[in-house]
């Protein structure tokens, strides 16, 4: 699945959809679109990313439930 970085603009990979679906998790693993050569995995914050179409991640993937 691709994610656009909300800052600079650029598209990242998603590796583990787990880690992006997850609330538990505040980081993602994943890969920069930028440039010619396929760029090294690195941890991206999910506050920062975005769908491809500017529209936000969802509440449910970014926050853990309080009980």
């Amino acid at each position: 699945m691709f994610l656009r970085q909300l800052k600079e603009g650029h598209l990242v990979e998603v590796e583990n959809l787990q880690e992006l679906l997850s609330p538990l998790h505040a980081t993602v693993k994943g890969r920069l679109h930028y440039g010619e050569e396929m760029q090294d995995p690195e941890n991206f914050d999910k506050s920062a990313l975005v769908f491809p179409s500017g529209e936000p991640l969802p509440k449910c993937w970014r926050e853990a439930p309080i009980l």
